[in-house]
């Protein structure tokens, strides 16, 4: 006589085989071809949480044997935090690999070229969700300069403004390195031959560079505008650059006036009191501005002032100065 399984195992082993097929069938099911929905994966977020969360949205048909998939797979630790763009009915295949890729959803980034570093703070806290604050504190920090090996005082200015794409909730961290990579990217052989030609270290560069790009309207003048402040330099002149007095007073102002200038009086920074370049960069330059820092048109200029359109009138002398911005007045109708 044939020994018989008592009737509870062979109901557990049933039900076992069950389980088994229902999971392989979910396993190769679903190609992925419903609807795109945006989920968010939690940094911390345990395997059991991510199944719940993809089996609420639809994208796999059971948290349950999705997180028996998981643990079949020994892909626990594997599961990235981020925002991901996922199908509805995807196969368990399709979904634990996306989550263990960490193929994210990232979006564009663009930062312009002169930015300082409160400009800045509020694009970066768009992505990371840090405040605006502690991005603006992080930013003017000096101990970040040797961790992100840029010459400094701070990171103010080695942030390269470029098109960046990033996933929402990114460390702060991330998005610095990413900007500081791309920064030391722009410093190829030929500019750093140049660098060497020149006489200047590479923060009096990018802190001259960061002057004119804030100056300059039109990136034809750049090198002009550099010639001017070499010849200050040079000649050991006041900069007198009115976007330093600014960074200097911590925010832009529609009309800089003497009062405010005089109130930033011992500011290392205000260029109309200190001689010299200020003591490191004012916003983040772009190649162009880089570039004119590096090889400034050579002339005989020393002043120039704003025209309406946005270009520049330069002049040799005081007197011609003082006339230049008399007319460039009148042209604004008296303002």
């Amino acid at each position: 006589m044939k020994s018989r399984l008592p009737f509870s195992t062979r109901a557990r082993m049933v039900a076992s085989l069950l389980t088994l097929a229902g999971l392989m069938a979910l396993i190769a099911s679903g190609g992925g071809e419903g609807d795109s929905v945006i989920v968010e994966i939690r940094s911390g977020a345990t395997s059991q949480r991510v199944s719940s969360v993809l089996a609420a949205n639809d994208i796999v048909g059971s948290a349950r044997l999705f997180h028996a998939y998981i643990r079949i797979r020994g892909a626990d630790r594997s599961l990235k935090a981020g925002t991901y763009q996922m199908r509805t009915r995807s196969s368990m295949r399709q979904a634990l690999g996306q989550l263990s890729r960490g193929e994210v959803e990232t979006v564009a980034v663009t930062v312009p070229e002169g930015l300082a570093f409160w400009q800045l703070a509020p694009i970066l806290a768009g992505i990371t969700g840090d405040s605006d604050a502690a991005i603006a504190e992080a930013l003017q920090n000096p101990s970040l300069t040797e961790r992100f090996s840029v010459p400094g005082p701070t990171l103010e200015g080695y942030l390269f403004p470029d098109t960046y794409r990033f996933a929402r909730g990114v460390p702060l961290e991330a998005v610095i390195d990413a900007m500081v990579e791309r920064y030391r990217s722009v410093w190829t052989d030929e500019r750093r031959m140049t660098l060497a030609a020149s006489g200047m270290t590479e923060q009096e560069v990018v802190t001259l560079a960061s002057i004119i790009q804030t100056e300059a309207r039109q990136v034809s003048e750049m090198p002009r505008i550099s010639g001017v402040y070499h010849n200050r330099i040079r000649d050991g002149w006041l900069l007198q650059a009115d976007p330093t007095v600014i960074y200097a007073l911590g925010g832009y102002r529609e009309r800089l006036l003497y009062a405010a200038i005089d109130s930033v009086a011992d500011n290392p920074y205000n260029t109309y009191t200190q001689r010299g370049l200020p003591p490191g960069p004012i916003a983040s330059p772009g190649e162009q501005a880089i570039d004119a820092a590096l090889q400034p048109e050579r002339h005989a200029y020393w002043f120039f002032v704003a025209r309406p359109d946005g270009y520049h009138v330069f002049t040799q002398t005081l007197a011609e100065h003082n006339r230049a911005k008399e007319e460039q007045r009148e042209a604004r109708g008296g303002a």
